[in-house]
């Protein structure tokens, strides 16, 4: 629910601002002179704020400038007389996102609040995206500290230079959408839209219509027409969430679009060209997905041109406790909870679970502890696992071994560069037998070789 601060000296119209507003569904603060604004400034947060123009011994432009000291992204709605339009224009200059002046009907007070929102909402949006990028590897929001993890980083900033079409595979939690939308917003079509979709959740019945739109009269219930979700990416990144999920009746349609770069709508004759970069994302191996039949040769290939294989948690434990506080950092915030560390029985109960669910499950349990805590330091109680999960060395025997050769694989790979004939040198086995184990573990050699 969106927070609303109102401010008029005049109280019969504060009194009916704030009932407008409420029936909308916002929570709002009214207040009728500057001093009271500032203390509620200072003391919540806000989404907007109305001033009029003209208060009692006051000027509302210079208290939205001071409301700006507190929130510099604080938008605000001036209230003008018919006599004092020039002014409010002047206001709009000075930073107000527009003007009513009254007497105003409700639906034109409903009008400029609703679009104030909605942009103050895109803004802060393109604002969270564009933080993501940071100077060491791009990517401000992605926690790497083991050498595993700051190799795929490295090949991500280099893939974010480019054009080309980008497979990121992972187990679920692990962070797939996050390095999407960084390598959206650190590559060339940063400042066009990024949409995503997840095909598991978009019904096989709707799907055709979803991605390409359609004109009205296309089918029953087509009343008027709908961009889809391909042009709507025009000039940015399309982020295909679960792309195993796609029908196969539409991996079909959607290899033409990227063979040919246009498309047509439902019921349209006319052309729209696709001026897009995909990024697909799956937890599942999409090889294997060919292999059984599930997903079409020539479409992998389109979008498997720049492989990404982001490793599981349990691969790079030396970046839990830097993601532990992070989190612990974040929800404390949120919270407003004297909440500052763990114990060091915590931090070792941290470090050595297993975590299935990844870097979202971390997310997850650090958020529990957080809420839960009555003290500034989390102990190990507050660590809610799965009992089965509690101690990542009691593995059966062909999961521990097979976790053991994984990571032998990828530390010979990484050490050769990708050279699978020097890698099975190294191992001291056949060519043919190391690829046979590096299918066994799900490892490629060309995510451990620098592109070109």
């Amino acid at each position: 629910m969106e927070n609303i601060l109102i401010v008029d000296d005049d109280l019969s119209l504060l009194k009916v601002l704030k009932m407008r507003l409420e029936a909308e569904k916002y929570r709002v603060t009214d207040v009728s002179n500057g001093s009271d604004a500032l203390g509620a400034a200072t003391d919540d947060s806000f989404d907007l704020a109305i001033i009029d123009y003209q208060l009692k011994d006051e000027n509302g432009v210079e208290l939205m400038e001071a409301l700006n000291r507190i929130d510099p992204d604080l938008p605000v709605i001036i209230l003008t007389a018919y006599g004092t339009i020039n002014k409010a224009v002047s206001a709009i200059k000075k930073g107000a996102y527009s003007y009513l002046t009254k007497p105003f009907e409700d639906s034109d007070l409903i009008q400029h609040v609703k679009r104030c929102l909605e942009k103050n909402k895109l803004t802060k949006e393109v604002k969270e995206l564009r933080g993501m990028v940071s100077e060491k590897f791009g990517f401000e929001n992605i926690i790497a500290k083991d050498e595993n993890m700051k190799t795929v980083l490295k090949k991500i900033v280099q893939a974010a230079g480019t054009d080309s079409n980008i497979l990121i595979e992972g187990e679920s939690g692990t962070g797939k959408e996050l390095i999407a939308k960084s390598i959206h917003v650190s590559g060339t079509r940063g400042k066009g839209p990024f949409i995503a979709i997840n095909c598991a959740a978009i019904p096989e019945s709707l799907f055709e219509s979803e991605l390409f739109g359609f004109k009205k009269g296309a089918f029953t219930g087509a009343v008027k027409n709908k961009k889809g979700f391909l042009q709507q990416a025009r000039n940015g990144t399309f982020f295909f969430d679960e792309i195993t999920e796609i029908p196969v009746s539409i991996q079909a349609k959607l290899l033409r679009v990227l063979q040919e770069n246009e498309f047509y709508s439902l019921g349209g004759n006319e052309k729209i060209k696709f001026e897009a970069r995909i990024i697909a994302a799956t937890n599942k191996n999409l090889f294997d997905e060919v292999s059984k039949g599930n997903f079409r040769e020539d479409l992998y290939y389109r979008i498997h041109v720049i492989p990404i294989t982001l490793p599981p948690l349990r691969e790079r434990r030396d970046c839990i406790p830097i993601l532990a506080h992070f989190f612990l950092n974040e929800f404390r915030q949120q919270m407003k909870k004297n909440v500052s560390q763990f114990s060091s029985a915590a931090m070792k109960k941290l470090v050595n679970a297993p975590w299935p669910g990844n870097v979202r499950e971390l997310k997850n349990v650090v958020e529990y502890c957080v809420a839960m805590s009555k003290n500034p330091v989390i102990s190990q109680d507050l660590i809610m696992l799965d009992p089965e999960d509690l101690c990542d060395e009691l593995k059966p025997f062909k999961e521990a071994k097979l976790d053991f050769e994984r990571n032998y694989i990828i530390q010979l790979l990484r050490l050769t560069g990708g050279n699978v004939s020097r890698a099975a040198k190294l191992a001291g086995k056949y060519r043919a037998d190391f690829y046979d184990l590096m299918k066994k573990c799900g490892v490629k050699a060309e995510d451990f070789r620098d592109m070109v």
